[in-house]
């Protein structure tokens, strides 16, 4: 039963979401993962706590500011030994997570933790 709930939610003709991940996405992901960058960043509020929310990250910034970011790095962000492939990849994958979802949190609803703080 768990097995076709799990089809039902994830894989039915209801499910909101973007395209599955091809070829492209997947690399990216794995450079995401390789590079450790959710040690200190999140996607929809869920990671480290020490860089910003990358969900909607490509529809924040131009897709060269991302690029030079990850090159270069910024204050806290190191820099990042990667090929212009290996960066494409990881440009395309954060452009899918964008596709996703939006995440807009207000920053007076993060605690210095990461947690949100919640309304009573």
């Amino acid at each position: 039963m768990f097995a076709l709930y799990t089809v039902l939610v994830y894989k039915g003709p209801d499910h909101v979401g973007t395209e599955p991940p091809d070829a492209r996405v997947l690399a990216g992901m794995q450079q995401w993962q390789e590079q450790n960058c959710q040690s200190c960043h999140q996607f929809y509020g869920l990671g480290g706590y020490m860089g910003p929310d990358l969900t909607n990250v490509t529809a924040r910034r131009s897709e060269q500011l991302i690029r030079t970011f990850i090159r270069y790095g910024t204050g806290r962000m190191p820099a990042h030994d990667l090929t212009e492939t290996e960066i494409d990849e990881l440009v395309v994958f954060l452009r899918w997570v964008n596709a996703s979802g939006s995440s807009q949190v207000p920053d007076s609803a993060v605690h210095w933790t990461g947690t949100y703080i919640l309304e009573r």
